[in-house]
């Protein structure tokens, strides 16, 4: 609970990763800049319901790319100039005014970029029960990533063993769960990569059944056919453009495409058109897009099924891990030129 009347704070320095303005084009590490404030360790009257967060890790994602516009279409909102940045993490409380949480919990969800957060909203917080698992991972397979691919595979596309699926940015957060997903399905499984080093990654470590280099091949649509003599039964979306349309003309029968993301348009001021639609027509596919936050009452239900399989090395998650809040800009930016290898954290703390 809150700090007892007549306590004495203490004030600390808090490094913050500012977001300087909005972006055009591909983002850099000057788009943002690293200030060093300072912050009471005492919940102010003003956030009485909130709690204070330690953070600990913080989460690289590819939707923190449209919220750098000054847009309102998207369903985050952008971020504001001369503010930190904010996205998923990992931290402790140090100090709560909420019911639900107490003094040393360790919780992930919504949290700012800086070494300390007033959070007004614990309600973007889940309390971490499972600690014998690294807590990098309530960054990735079980925070918001792990969500993502359990919600776009098993509740959109229903895989039936037997079933060909494609996964294009197959070796980032969420692409290398859904390859291992499928496969644990009984499902065929091919993923896409940026470098021969995340093509050998998805087929030694992951398990894919086939991979490829996207940026060796000069026609997509004839490497699809190639993996793909039969066709795709199942799509996951992570890159939209050219992928898109390729994977449209080499779909089966009532396919199923579940559409996450969209990284090859972030950083375009004209997104690319989409030919191939009239294929949803013919072979009467099925193509969704959803937001993983309308899905986390399932998340107890996704935890009961993953933990095991984590603890039993059914399943294995990579992550590449930059340290200290320093390198959080450097670490955002190289995302979008697939720099990382495997799920982006920044460690800002130990717990």
């Amino acid at each position: 609970m809150a700090a007892e009347e007549g306590q004495v704070a203490v004030t600390v320095s808090n490094k913050q990763v500012i977001f300087n303005n909005y972006v055009s084009g591909f983002p850099k590490e000057s788009d943002m800049s690293i200030v060093v404030g300072e912050i009471n360790l005492k919940l102010p009257e003003s956030a009485a319901g909130g709690l204070l967060l330690k953070n600990l890790y913080l989460s690289c994602d590819p939707y923190m790319r449209p919220r750098m516009r000054n847009s309102s279409g998207s369903y985050v909102g952008a971020f504001q100039p001369g503010s930190p940045l904010s996205g998923y993490g990992v931290a402790k409380v140090l100090e709560s005014g909420h019911p639900n949480f107490e003094k040393g919990d360790l919780v992930w969800g919504s949290t700012g970029w800086e070494e300390y957060t007033v959070s007004t909203e614990p309600g973007q917080l889940f309390k971490i029960q499972h600690k014998d698992v690294p807590l990098s991972y309530y960054t990735g397979i079980l925070g918001m990533p792990g969500m993502t691919a359990y919600v776009g595979l098993y509740e959109l596309c229903s895989p039936k063993k037997g079933e060909y699926v494609y996964v294009s940015a197959a070796s980032g957060a969420v692409g290398q769960l859904v390859g291992q997903f499928a496969k644990l399905a009984g499902c065929y499984v091919v993923g896409s990569a940026g470098s021969q080093e995340k093509v050998d990654l998805l087929k030694n470590k992951f398990g894919f059944d086939e991979a490829f280099n996207y940026k060796e091949e000069q026609d997509l649509a004839a490497a699809l056919k190639r993996y793909f003599p039969q066709g795709i039964d199942i799509y996951f979306e992570n890159v939209g453009g050219k992928m898109l349309d390729a994977v449209l003309g080499n779909m089966r029968l009532r396919g199923r495409i579940a559409v996450c993301g969209m990284i090859s348009q972030y950083n375009l001021e004209s997104p690319e058109g989409v030919h191939n639609l009239a294929s949803l027509i013919m072979n009467r596919i099925r193509m969704e897009g959803f937001i993983v936050s309308d899905h986390y009452h399932l998340y107890p239900k996704y935890l009961e099924m993953v933990v095991p399989k984590i603890k039993e090395g059914e399943i294995v998650y990579v992550e590449d891990t930059a340290e200290g809040l320093d390198s959080a800009p450097a670490a955002l930016v190289g995302l979008f030129y697939g720099r990382n290898v495997g799920k982006q954290v920044v460690k800002v703390a130990d717990d």
